[in-house]
């Protein structure tokens, strides 16, 4: 697969497309603690480096741009400005794909839509089935949160399953926020996956990226690799 890892994102060469999913603006607002992550600072920081790093055309949300439900935090509209000014200002355009939180999704000035195509490639949140016509050699969704123990260290991580879902390749990414804990996928059998594009958790290969050391590490399917653990 012809893509570039870093930061619980992937850049698509062949499409010039960054992708990450799962930002859940307003999740610091939300979270039950005494001190503020900082979030805006966080997500908007890591955008602007990732934006350093490919310099691509386009920047996709792939779902859950938003964390609440029903209300917008104090906080969250300057949060989405900042993204949306970071990627203008990059030269990129942005497009986000509605999750199964973005129900407020329309109160804000970004261009909105259920799945989006750049190249071969459809990029959706994968909450749900993509449209059956869809003609697709990639898939790449959010939404699980994926994330893998190894020697008692949780990473989050990318899944990558080849010809995973009607013949298409699938790509999962971890959330892209820093306070979410990840789904950690080393037992988890394909029922256990909230998304349906995911039809044989076995066959799924963990990708970790370790930015500290700049490598990408790419493991055996699941299915393999959990007995190795």
């Amino acid at each position: 697969m012809n893509a570039r890892y870093r930061d619980r994102a992937v850049y698509l060469p062949d499409a010039d497309a960054l992708v990450v999913a799962d930002v859940h603006v307003g999740r610091d607002a939300a979270s039950a603690v005494e001190i503020p992550f900082g979030e805006r600072a966080d997500l908007t920081g890591r955008l602007a480096d990732l934006l350093d790093a490919f310099a691509p055309g386009d920047v996709v949300v792939a779902g859950d741009l938003l964390h609440a439900f029903d209300r917008i935090p104090d906080g969250v509209a300057e949060t989405v400005d900042g993204l949306a000014a970071a990627v203008a200002d990059a030269g990129a355009d942005l497009t986000v794909v509605r999750g199964n939180h973005d129900r407020l999704l329309d109160s804000f000035d970004v261009a909105a839509t259920d799945a989006y195509r750049v190249a071969d490639t459809v990029i959706c949140h994968g909450h749900e089935r993509p449209d059956p016509h869809a003609d697709a050699d990639r898939y790449v969704v959010g939404h699980d949160h994926p994330a893998i123990e190894i020697e008692g260290k949780r990473r989050p991580c990318l899944l990558y399953g080849p010809g995973a879902f009607r013949g298409a390749d699938v790509l999962v990414l971890p959330a892209f926020t820093r306070l979410a804990p990840g789904s950690t996928v080393n037992g988890m059998r394909t029922g256990d996956f909230m998304s349906p594009l995911v039809t044989d958790a076995d066959a799924l290969r963990p990708v970790v990226r370790d930015d500290d050391r700049g490598e990408t590490l790419e493991f055996p399917p699941l299915g393999e690799f959990r007995r190795l653990l």
